[in-house]
């Protein structure tokens, strides 16, 4: 008879072996969409160039997304970078959107964009705004004069929950001023005031 394999060499695996092999699930899905506006087909309608470009609920396929494609850096002027919740869309008329604004920070240094970015879409993806459920989705644009991050919420009445979710993006992309304006006011004129400043 054959001898007897010894299978002690192997131990099996522990669960924490298990589990690192094992996607690691979000709290919810997100998708990246693109935006770019260079090449406007004349009489286009707005949002006509918007696509909408992968959906993920893991924090490995948001590491590959972000490496891959979705890094500033990697944008031509005049083109926008969008994460959203899956089932938003970034647009004013989205219902979610709706009564909403955003908070938005300039920036004229392109290595600056990208960490902001970073920093934000790891805050998104890892929850750790106190009203996550108010947050819409962030959207990078990259433009010849400056850069613009804004951060786009679903309730632009509740002030109390935008000034968290405002103080908390502050201190998360460790920047000086930045204000929030309603969409309501941005579809009136171009310039909307700000409502509020952190």
């Amino acid at each position: 008879a054959p001898p007897p394999v010894d299978t002690t060499e192997v131990p099996p695996f522990t669960a924490e072996e298990t589990a690192a092999k094992q996607p690691h699930k979000l709290e919810r899905k997100w998708t990246f969409w693109f935006d770019n506006q260079s090449k406007p087909k004349q009489g286009a309608a707005w949002g006509s160039s918007l696509k909408k470009a992968y959906t993920f609920d893991t924090i490995e396929e948001f590491w590959s997304l972000y490496d891959q494609i979705f890094k500033p850096s990697k944008l031509t002027v005049n083109a926008d970078f969008h994460l959203f919740k899956a089932g938003i869309e970034p647009k004013w008329e989205d219902p979610e959107c709706a009564n909403g604004g955003k908070w938005t920070v300039t920036s004229s240094r392109k290595a600056n964009l990208e960490t902001m970015w970073l920093e934000t879409l790891m805050a998104l993806v890892g929850e750790q705004f106190d009203d996550s459920e108010d947050i819409c989705g962030v959207v990078a644009s990259v433009r010849r004069s400056q850069d613009k991050l804004s951060l786009w919420t679903k309730t632009a009445t509740n002030e109390a929950a935008q000034m968290g979710i405002g103080r908390k993006w502050k201190e998360i992309i460790d920047t000086e001023k930045i204000s929030y304006s309603f969409h309501d006011d941005s579809k009136r004129e171009r310039s909307a005031k700000s409502r509020y400043t952190v």
